[in-house]
């Protein structure tokens, strides 16, 4: 029989009793290896690997890894009766917007929408656990940023923003609506180093 890396193991052992995905420096935290992280990383791509096409599999969201059932068999655990969470379209409209312009402040959200948006739409959003204040855009007044969560790219099965669908497979598809239009003319005029991740200061 052949032996298997112990790291392996014990990074499967934890990554199996996390509630929640996990971070490379947060199993090393309980794995209890070197500072570098190359012996989890590496252990993390055998594991992929080994999981790969099996009922269950260790995917990335994010910068966090985490197992999951293959989608192919989603359906088995499926409950009879499903909750679905209903977001207004004030809300979908408000998430979409996070998704591509994040780190974004509420009255840039609100200079795309065109309409004001209300408090509530922001806290079930967070509430559901997709979106999380990012800290305060460094203007007069500091207003608070909004971004994604990991728990985000989860529940879409993204691994990173980059899968996000870009404006011209929207329009391909038919799915642009006047907001998102709105969106695009935001991204050339507005607001024009709002590419996710810029760090540039869009305006308030």
């Amino acid at each position: 029989m052949t032996e298997i890396d112990p790291i392996v193991r014990a990074v499967e052992a934890v990554l199996f009793a996390s509630p929640e995905p996990m971070s490379v420096d947060s199993i090393r935290a309980h794995v209890g290896v070197g500072k570098g992280g190359g012996d989890i990383r590496a252990a993390l791509e055998r594991l992929e690997a080994q999981y790969r096409g099996r009922g269950i599999m260790l995917v990335r969201r994010g910068d966090r890894w985490h197992f999951q059932t293959a989608p192919d068999l989603a359906h088995l655990l499926r409950r009879d009766r499903e909750e679905a969470r209903r977001l207004s379209r004030a809300a979908i409209e408000t998430l979409a917007i996070i998704a591509y312009h994040e780190p974004v402040s509420r009255a840039e959200i609100e200079a795309i929408r065109g309409v004001a948006i209300s408090k509530g739409t922001l806290d079930v959003l967070m509430e559901a656990g997709w979106v999380r204040p990012a800290g305060r855009r460094e203007v007069p007044g500091r207003p608070l940023i909004y971004a994604t969560t990991p728990a985000f790219l989860q529940h879409f099965g993204l691994t990173s923003r980059r899968d996000l669908p870009g404006l011209e497979d929207l329009r391909a598809a038919g799915l642009l609506d006047p907001v998102d239009l709105a969106l695009e003319r935001m991204g050339d005029e507005d607001m024009p180093d709002s590419a996710p991740d810029s760090g540039e200061e869009e305006r308030d």
